[in-house]
């Protein structure tokens, strides 16, 4: 079996991914992490899943010492880089922040990938670059409109890196997959999303509510071009996310090209409102959660849903599990943490 180095491999779609590698016997992979927005423990809820212990570094990708995962892993064949910082708002108020540790720590991983003749890269992008979309549901064939957030500026220059990169016939094969929202926890509720900062995605926000509903949280924005006023996104899980991931590597490993760039979307190619959300979170879970009213958020889109039939056509990848999974395995997740 190939080795593969995972970067930001204890964050929350990076462990899953680990995971789905393993489960579908993959067994030398190599994780780092810089523990910025994760936990160390994270690696041994893996390997308990698993039976097997997780092989990592605790590093920075933008660092020197990062070149000692090359040398001491000779032959890595493929790269899935989620290293990155995730946060909307918080792009919105540390833009500087969010160029340097995304896209510089990008060009480092480039350098090495290069330099040690890594010949598949799995790209973690988000369909934040495709900013507010004028035809719905979106294709990897949609035009860009401007990005909305720094963040999003930050994976669109990722993107267009990567495929000079490629453009150039370096010998490496990119597929860089657009995440649209990943939710969710892995089955039984065994490992979830952790962030060591406060949650600003939606169903982690919505589990720490349901735990303690003392205080409000806010919905931003009720007065957009929507059934219900709110911002439509397109929830998917975090275990359909994590299985692209390996069928891109396999796509990739197996093609007879030496070189090429390719975009999937990945979404569950249907749209769902925050109010609705809050909707079948309470209901699949029989929880009251306690929500105000608030203005819009800057960085947010309106409406954004997927279209991932390319991703079916080529991968061989389409979504299996429900709105309700997500809910369920979140929640299921969140009571099992707090009980540990």
């Amino acid at each position: 079996m190939a080795k593969i180095l995972l970067t930001g491999a204890s964050g929350y779609i990076g462990s899953h991914t680990l995971l789905s590698f393993r489960e579908q016997g993959y067994t030398d992979i190599i994780a780092v992490d810089n523990f910025s927005n994760s936990h160390p423990e994270i690696y041994d809820r893996i390997a308990a899943i698993s039976g097997m212990p997780v092989k990592h570094y605790n590093v920075d990708v933008r660092s020197d010492a990062f070149e000692t995962v090359f040398t001491e892993n000779p032959g890595i064949e493929g790269m899935i880089h989620f290293a990155a910082y995730k946060s909307v708002p918080e792009s919105v108020e540390k833009p500087l922040e969010y160029f340097e540790n995304n896209v510089s720590g990008l060009v480092h991983v480039m350098q090495l990938c290069k330099k040690y003749g890594v010949k598949v890269f799995v790209f973690s992008s988000s369909c934040s670059v495709y900013g507010n979309i004028d035809v719905l549901p979106v294709m990897e064939s949609s035009p860009l409109n401007p990005p909305e957030s720094p963040y999003a500026a930050s994976k669109r220059i990722g993107e267009e890196l990567l495929q000079s990169w490629a453009g150039t016939g370096a010998g490496i094969k990119i597929i860089n997959l657009r995440y649209f929202n990943p939710a969710g926890a892995y089955k039984n509720g065994l490992l979830g999303e952790l962030p060591l900062n406060r949650p600003a995605n939606l169903v982690p926000v919505l589990c720490a509510n349901a735990l303690d509903p003392g205080t409000a949280f806010t919905v931003f924005g009720t007065d957009y071009n929507t059934p219900d006023g709110s911002c439509i996104r397109d929830y998917i899980h975090v275990s359909d996310i994590a299985d692209a991931h390996v069928a891109a590597f396999v796509y990739a490993s197996n093609s007879a090209d030496t070189t090429f760039f390719r975009t999937y979307n990945l979404g569950s190619e249907s749209g769902t409102s925050v109010l609705e959300v809050i909707r079948v979170f309470s209901e699949e879970n029989g929880v009251t959660l306690n929500y105000t009213l608030g203005p819009r958020r800057s960085g947010d889109v309106e409406a954004i849903w997927a279209d991932c039939s390319l991703a079916l056509a080529e991968l061989g990848w389409k979504p299996r599990r429900s709105l309700g999974e997500i809910m369920r395995s979140a929640w299921q997740w969140t009571l099992n943490y707090t009980k540990s």
